[in-house]
């Protein structure tokens, strides 16, 4: 199991973590289809955006807490956050719930019991490793292989005090939702790789572990500003929790700035059809073949044209209500990348 505690954390001194995190962004747009090695002012475009979100994250987060009286934020406060992504939420919450129940086996394990299987699948889809920590409560000790359904507050289950027994084969809408999405991801990591070879896909594997947060928790925290916006230290669930959020925000970052650019390429294009054969050729190629000559990677401009769609879309599910007079229009606040 891993574990986000400090005295796991990699010896990375505050200039070693932030040249680290060129490598990482890097990695996480290989992952995201973009093969082509970006430009260090690309990466640094896109630390820019996360750390904004990641701040913006924590402003909102603090303010919820303090609403319901507390000093910390809570996960809830960051659930709160991207519950209108039921898909996302649905993972998230699959993820620690999961989580936990391997801790409870490890320590199991170390007591010497007998914690059987852990099979469970990663949500996260290889963002980050996890950690220890006061995750969501599980069940008692026979039921140590089976993770429990967490209720979050604005769940009308939440309302009662005793709750319906849960059944094997009990999805709800927002399991659904993020098993459809599950399968759409594993069905474009499946096009992705299917033409690599097997030192390609090792590659991609290692890319696939690529984390602000894994075995960096001490140096993320001091990266964010927990100490600025938070006035007690964070549990491991919650840097596990804006660790997944950050590799989600880099990777939603290069899905639309591929699209930009290709759609800017097509536009170049379109005047004239003397390319048509090299662009059947560069299909032939593969995604993940021999880069074609003159292949370039996208580019800060394509990176803050994503973010600026990205910022107009609208969000499933969040219906918007116009108040207060004629300025009311000009207001914009920072929308989370989902």
């Amino acid at each position: 199991m891993s574990c986000n505690s400090d005295s796991l954390d990699l010896e990375l001194t505050p200039k070693d973590y932030k040249e680290d995190l060129a490598n990482v962004i890097s990695q996480m747009m290989f992952v995201s289809g973009e093969t082509a090695e970006p430009s260090s002012e690309t990466t640094t475009i896109i630390e820019e955006i996360v750390h904004t979100q990641v701040v913006e994250m924590l402003k909102r987060s603090t303010a919820l807490a303090t609403r319901r009286g507390s000093r910390s934020i809570s996960t809830n406060d960051l659930f709160f956050l991207i519950r209108h992504d039921k898909a996302k939420l649905s993972r998230l919450v699959t993820f620690l719930s999961w989580k936990d129940v391997r801790k409870t086996a490890k320590d199991s394990d170390d007591k010497g019991g007998d914690a059987g299987d852990m099979g469970g699948d990663d949500p996260l889809g290889g963002a980050d490793g996890g950690a220890g920590g006061g995750g969501p409560a599980v069940g008692d000790t026979g039921k140590k292989n089976k993770r429990t359904k967490v209720i979050l507050p604005w769940d009308i289950s939440s309302y009662f005090t005793e709750q319906v027994p849960e059944r094997d084969d009990d999805e709800d809408e927002d399991e659904e939702e993020m098993n459809a999405a599950t399968i759409l991801r594993l069905k474009t990591a499946d096009e992705r790789t299917k033409n690599m070879t097997k030192e390609e896909y090792v590659h991609y594997s290692e890319c696939r572990q690529a984390s602000f947060t894994f075995r960096k928790a001490k140096r993320f925290r001091e990266w964010a500003g927990f100490h600025v916006y938070t006035d007690s230290k964070p549990n491991d669930d919650i840097v596990d929790i804006l660790g997944f959020l950050t590799f989600e925000i880099v990777q939603t970052l290069t899905e639309e700035a591929l699209q930009v650019k290709a759609e800017e390429e097509m536009t170049k294009n379109r005047p004239g059809e003397a390319n048509a054969a090299s662009k059947k050729r560069k299909r032939e190629t593969g995604l993940f073949g021999e880069q074609e000559e003159g292949r370039t990677p996208v580019g800060p401009k394509h990176i803050q044209e994503a973010f600026r769609r990205l910022q107009i879309k609208p969000i499933p599910g969040r219906n918007r209500v116009w108040m207060g007079g004629p300025r009311a229009l000009q207001r914009k606040e920072l929308r989370l990348v989902s």
